[in-house]
């Protein structure tokens, strides 16, 4: 009775995604599709943290949205390739039942989304190179962005203890702060290079990138972090 009530939670929440436009029907449909999937085979507490994923990327992608929007930079409506993209790792993690390789994807794609919405509001440097480059350029970083990044994958490394996905603090941390800005700034390296080359696009950098976060979240706790 109690997952046929989450379950209809999932549906809820897909609609209310679709309904304030941080998806399109497609992708809120993909969204409560992945939600039922964790929630059967991991519970409730596993779709919390990707369902902070999703919030953390709709709020930050709104802040200074008309600054945004001036710079040409602010995003349009969010699409099935890009839920498929952050989220078929996680989901793969989860259905495994591998806590690491889970909380590394999502703090891949948190630490990405945060450092990407927030460093825009300060001029980044090419990460290959260290060239001085617009904002929003594929491959730029910043401090500024970084700091956000690091806040975001922290913030989903300690969500995931206390919602007792990952069994102890320190290792969720590690995994989380590691893993996540070790993906995002694997992110950088490949928008920088392939993406800027025309050989990937945003989703295959970022589902590249949540595959190396969650590789690295499963090599700490494989060593003992």
């Amino acid at each position: 009775m109690i997952q046929l009530i989450f379950l209809v939670i999932c549906v809820i929440f897909g609609i209310i995604v679709y309904l304030t436009g941080a998806l399109d029907l497609l992708g809120s449909s993909f969204v409560t599709i992945i939600g039922m999937v964790i929630v059967i085979t991991r519970g409730f507490n596993w779709l919390i943290v990707l369902l902070l994923f999703l919030f953390l990327g709709s709020v930050f992608t709104k802040f200074k949205s008309d600054y945004k929007k001036r710079i040409g930079l602010r995003h349009e409506k969010r699409t099935v390739k890009n839920v498929v993209s952050n989220g078929i790792v996680p989901v793969l993690m989860a259905l495994f039942g591998n806590y690491a390789g889970f909380i590394g994807a999502i703090a891949t794609a948190t630490a990405d989304t945060m450092a990407s919405e927030i460093g825009v509001l300060t001029d980044p440097i090419l990460i290959t190179s260290r060239e001085p480059v617009k904002p929003g350029t594929d491959g730029g970083v910043s401090i500024l962005g970084t700091a956000a990044g690091i806040i975001g994958a922290l913030t989903i490394g300690i969500t995931a203890y206390f919602l007792n996905v990952s069994p102890y603090l320190s290792p969720s941390i590690y995994i989380s702060l590691i893993a996540g800005m070790v993906g995002c700034f694997a992110d950088s390296v490949l928008g920088a290079t392939l993406e800027r080359s025309g050989l990937f696009n945003n989703e295959h950098v970022n589902l590249s990138a949540t595959i190396i976060g969650a590789l690295v979240g499963i090599i700490i706790i494989s060593i003992g972090a």
